[in-house]
């Protein structure tokens, strides 16, 4: 029997961690320690100590009238990605969004007795949930306060860091505004529908991203909710998803399933278990007519056959449609396109050539994002796809072809 089989809370943390250790996600000893110290099931009475020690799974603590969940206690595995980005010191006075409780007494441990940790919520069932879990846990130094993410600390000074825990579309000005000059803000930013958490280091008005890993949270409720679009197809098996660029005519796109497919191979291949993030984010940026693509688990016919059901990147062009497939091979995989519609070879051809630009030259490579004030000038922004949101302009830029790192990048650009 495994660590993770027996009930003894202890047992089952040392074997967390030490998991999170042998796969590489707790770099620093500061985090270890940390993971060994807080006793993870304390935060999360709604789930057994083996649940609650799972290091890939998240503990639901909410529900919404629907079912559909709006509060948790994350993957171990992600807040550790998170506070290993974050680099917290001894000392430092910290911010985040989003109180599950769980997050707020690692970032406690990081910081130290002579540090300090503040948590906002928007949700009176959470605060109080983390206040009273905080408090039995020996973490009454923590502070949780009851306010919108969205405005940040009220009448606090400038944290060191900011932890956002919760799914964020925009920066809003506060959390800038209440960012010391050489601080951090560690954000699950959501780009045309794909969610990185980004470590962004303040420089003047703008941010600058120094890492960026997948991850995937609740969204932001109160003035920061901003929902995708769905646009249905076939009744509703196959649904498009748009975070920006909604079609000009949806209408168009009746019947295009109804057409003959177009099938090409790209001749890009990847091997079992291979980290293809860089390759998302590459298509995100460098597509027009960018969206996702997900089929019902309970209508399934069939008769689409993406990479991925739940979220598959798909060009969309007027009333034609291409989207990424796959099949396997002796080495792995090979990446494919699937086309539909009039225009089915044009847009699966352009999505090829997409793909394979990113095989030959940007597969070790990863962009820098960037965040400006949303009244920033096109002129004044570097080159990349830009994206205009609310509060802020982001910005994708890739190197140059041949300087794969984003140390490279940023000295380039400045």
């Amino acid at each position: 029997m495994t660590d993770l089989e027996t009930a003894d809370p202890q047992a089952l943390r040392t074997a967390m961690t030490e998991q999170l250790v042998g796969e590489g996600i707790i770099r620093s000893t500061q985090v270890e320690a940390a993971f060994r110290t807080v006793p993870r099931h304390a935060f999360a009475p709604e789930a057994t100590p083996e649940q609650a020690y799972n290091p890939h799974d998240i503990v639901a603590t909410k529900r919404n009238e629907q079912g559909v969940i709006i509060s948790s206690v994350s993957a171990p595995a992600i807040q550790a990605i998170m506070l290993e980005q974050a680099e917290v010191q001894p000392g430092m006075r910290l911010g985040e969004v989003g109180s599950g409780g769980y997050n707020a007494a690692l970032m406690a441990e990081l910081v130290g007795p002579h540090g300090s940790v503040v948590t906002v919520d928007i949700d009176p069932d959470v605060t109080t949930r983390a206040r009273e879990l905080l408090d039995a846990a020996g973490y009454g130094r923590v502070e949780v306060i009851l306010a919108d993410g969205e405005h940040g600390l009220p009448d606090r000074e400038a944290v060191d860091r900011w932890i956002v825990t919760a799914g964020a579309w925009d920066i809003p000005p506060a959390w800038t505004d209440q960012l010391a000059e050489n601080g951090r803000l560690v954000v699950p930013l959501r780009v045309r529908g794909l969610t990185r958490s980004i470590a962004f280091d303040r420089d003047g008005d703008r941010l600058v991203s120094r890492s960026a890993e997948v991850c995937g949270f609740v969204t932001m409720q109160g003035e920061g909710e901003y929902n995708e679009r769905l646009l249905l197809i076939r009744g509703k098996e196959i649904g498009l998803r748009f975070d920006d660029g909604w079609p000009a005519d949806p209408d168009a796109l009746n019947g295009v399933f109804d057409t003959d497919r177009v099938e090409r191979w790209t001749g890009v291949t990847v091997a079992p278990m291979e980290p293809i993030k860089g390759m998302q984010m590459w298509l995100a940026s460098a597509l027009d007519g960018f969206c996702l693509m997900s089929v019902d688990p309970d209508l399934d016919t069939g008769l689409v056959a993406p990479q991925n059901k739940r979220a598959n990147i798909t060009l969309l062009d007027g009333d034609s449609l291409a989207y990424l497939a796959i099949r396997r091979t002796d080495a792995g995989a090979e990446f494919g396109v699937h086309g539909y519609g009039p225009n089915a070879e044009a847009v699966a051809n352009v999505l090829v050539r997409e793909l394979q630009t990113w095989d030959r030259d940007y597969r070790q490579a990863e962009p820098v994002v960037y965040a400006y004030p949303a009244s920033t000038p096109e002129a004044d922004l570097p080159k990349g796809r830009v994206i205009t949101k609310r509060h802020r302009r982001i910005v994708i830029s890739w190197p140059q072809p041949g300087q794969v790192s984003n140390s490279t990048a940023i000295e380039k650009e400045n």
